[in-house]
């Protein structure tokens, strides 16, 4: 006999979502589908209209989580409609804000899943030790894009600011000295990741892995003629809940992927781990990669060099991609520049809106009882993944039964 079993909201993550379960006898999920209910914000079409330097402003505030990555897949979206080659040095303050944002992401990831793997005798260490490794990532986040949360220097054509030979040597040390303690927490996790009591590869699908870059992201790894979005309901087999959903359904080539931790070290990295472990055993490692990255890339940086380019916002309705390997995955925006100088056309496509339709496949297979245990292997950030709006056909009032695409 199938039971409807319903987690609402499901928890520790950032934003509101819904999974419903089709379990049997045995309380084994047969049917998962995960969706958002968090409600839009229209974010994309506010910057229809606008100037180009506006949408990297206006789209950070997509999340108060993952700011950076969405500043920096805008700028890269509106460089590449633009066609500015942005100066080497400022490539690389950009790839060193977005290592140090995924460090801090990871380690705030880490506390929502501390209660459900690390022991009360360790509870205090690990929390400990989190903040440390945020406070240390979030200077260099500070110091390079001007602002920890919603990063002020990363703009249209480069960086607002070069970094001071002072400040390049106070980030090396910093990082250098965080290295011991990092290595030693990222030990601590991963052993108690794979000591953990979980069915064995619990989480495992057949979706493919998406990503474009081990480390920060390239719009040449795939091609936007084999994305498409379709509409929820299109998706789900259940239309109260396509009708419900807020968000709409990535594919690429036809199928839905997986996107993140996992996905990079899968595909860049020789990594093959399946499941929930071997997507915490990836972001723990990636701490390690991003940290490192940091003082490879700072070593490299000139501080008497330019790091803004010279550009015309004249554009040609050209459509730019940018595409970004944010702390949940693949993170791609586009925008047209308009020949009068303004945003013609932009769209998002976030790594929780590709992850949402795997996640409910994920369940599947599993005990229900397990079924948050997946969902918060994936790092969810609703807010990002909601791109839809309800409202009437013919007055155009916001209503609760019927769903169009933004």
């Amino acid at each position: 006999m199938t039971e409807t079993i319903v987690i609402s909201p499901t928890s520790r993550q950032e934003g509101h979502a819904e999974l419903s379960m089709e379990v049997d006898d045995e309380g084994i999920v047969t049917t998962g589908r995960y969706f958002s209910i968090t409600p839009v914000r229209g974010i994309e079409k506010m910057v229809i209209g606008k100037r180009p330097e506006s949408a990297p402003v206006l789209v950070q505030r997509i999340c108060g989580v993952c700011p950076v990555t969405h500043t920096l897949a805008s700028v890269e979206a509106i460089d590449n409609s633009l066609k500015i080659e942005i100066p080497k040095t400022a490539k690389k303050l950009r790839q060193m804000c977005l290592s140090s944002h995924i460090l801090n992401s990871h380690a705030i990831h880490q506390f929502l899943i501390a209660p459900d793997f690390v022991p009360d005798a360790e509870y205090d260490k690990v929390v400990k030790d989190v903040s440390e490794i945020r406070k240390q990532a979030q200077y260099v986040q500070d110091v390079i894009g001007g602002e920890g949360i919603h990063p002020s220097d990363i703009r249209i054509g480069g960086m607002a600011h070069n970094i001071s030979k002072n400040t390049k040597n106070k980030i090396k040390t910093r990082m250098q000295g965080l290295m011991p303690l990092l290595e030693e927490h990222v030990e601590i996790m991963k052993g108690l990741i794979e000591d953990k009591d979980f069915p064995d590869k619990l989480g495992e699908h057949n979706q493919p892995v998406f990503a474009s870059d081990d480390t920060y992201g390239s719009n040449r790894a795939f091609s936007m003629k084999e994305v498409e979005e379709i509409s929820p309901e299109t998706w789900y087999d259940d239309s109260k809940i396509g009708k419900r959903a807020c968000s709409r359904i990535p594919l690429y080539r036809g199928d839905a992927v997986e996107t993140g931790p996992r996905a990079r070290a899968a595909k860049y990295r020789n990594f093959k781990g399946v499941g929930v472990k071997a997507q915490h055993l990836a972001r723990a490692e990636e701490m390690l990669t991003s940290a490192q990255n940091i003082i490879d890339l700072v070593d490299s940086i000139d501080p008497s060099a330019q790091v803004m380019a010279k550009y015309s916002l004249e554009g040609t309705d050209h459509l730019g991609i940018g595409v970004i390997e944010g702390p949940r995955g693949t993170n791609v925006h586009t925008a047209k520049i308009s020949p009068e100088g303004y945003i013609s056309d932009y769209n998002a496509i976030v790594p929780t809106t590709w992850n949402i339709p795997t996640m409910g496949i994920a369940t599947e297979g599993f005990h229900h009882e397990y079924a948050p245990h997946i969902i918060r292997g994936y790092d969810p950030c609703l807010s990002c993944a909601t791109h839809m709006v309800v409202r009437d056909d013919e007055t155009k009032e916001v209503i609760k039964e019927d769903m169009v695409q933004l």
